[in-house]
């Protein structure tokens, strides 16, 4: 290992410049390289911490651009394409030969994208949470599954703001969001539709909170890898909750049957954290798939 690659791989906050934009990242463990890439656009990656899978890789926690302690991105355009090229310019500056990648959510289309237009980069992918798509098709879909969320919890005041504040909102997508406070209040009244029982989870772990870095000029993009799935060249574990409502358990399905040598862990009592709900099942599944 070069002195460059350990300095990039202590533990705690790097940064580099990439694209003349400031790039963050934080790492935590020891073993294997695995850098992590957490959802959104413009959630703050603090969320994303898995201190349990520290004890068997080396991970890498990317800011994404326009995220945290990353620079915002001139002119806003944040599409799946822009999240790749600053990921791979993450993995070229560790100078990590073929680590892993867990993408979450957003992060989960970001990996899939990366895996396939970069044949032989890493050496496996979790496709964690995530959907093949990114666009009107996922949220109609997700609307559906909103309403069976709703439905589920008929006692529940919070499942009924959840269900209230999805169909009466503009913030579905961050382009048609007015500000970072619109944001968070949207994202804190929908967030109990992101687990398969929100109170049992609070009670069990505490507070559950997302915080967003807010970019006025952020631009997204449609985008869709299913006609290219087959292009990913490398082991693929795809890792779907029952309950997810934003990318439920349809388009995992569709990532494990269009990818070559992928598999599945079905997290029956998990909804879109599925490292938080089931946890032990998520970490053992992990560190086998990357042994």
């Amino acid at each position: 290992m070069s002195s460059s690659r350990s300095a990039g791989l202590v533990s705690g906050w790097h940064d580099f410049e990439f694209e003349g934009i400031r790039q963050a990242y934080e790492v935590g463990g020891s073993g294997p390289v695995c850098v992590v890439h957490s959802g959104g656009p413009g959630i703050n990656s603090d969320y994303i911490r898995m201190p349990l899978l520290e004890q068997y890789l080396t991970m890498v926690y990317v800011d994404p651009v326009g995220t945290g302690r990353s620079d915002l991105l001139p002119g806003g355009d944040y599409s799946v394409p822009t999240y790749v090229r600053f990921a791979k310019g993450v993995i070229d500056h560790l100078a990590a030969d073929q680590p892993y990648f867990i993408g979450h959510s957003h992060g989960g289309f970001v990996g899939l994208e990366l895996a396939s237009q970069n044949p032989g980069l890493l050496a496996g992918l979790v496709a964690y949470s995530t959907a093949p798509v990114y666009s009107a098709e996922l949220f109609e879909e997700a609307t559906r599954q909103m309403d069976a969320f709703v439905a589920r919890w008929p006692d529940q005041p919070d499942a009924e703001k959840a269900g209230r504040a999805w169909h009466s909102s503009s913030a579905v997508r961050t382009t048609q969001v007015a500000d970072r406070e619109a944001r968070l209040d949207f994202l804190r009244a929908i967030l109990p539709a992101y687990f398969a029982n929100y109170w049992q989870t609070v009670e069990r772990r505490g507070p559950i909170t997302l915080d967003v870095t807010w970019d006025p000029e952020r631009k997204d993009s449609d985008w869709d890898v299913r006609g290219t799935l087959d292009r990913i060249d490398v082991p693929t574990l795809v890792i779907s909750g029952l309950y997810d409502f934003i990318c439920p358990r349809r388009w995992s399905e569709e990532i494990r049957t269009g990818v070559p040598n992928a598999q599945m862990l079905e997290l029956n009592q998990s909804g879109h954290f599925g490292y938080l709900e089931q946890q032990d099942e998520f970490v053992r599944t992990v560190v086998e798939f990357t042994r």
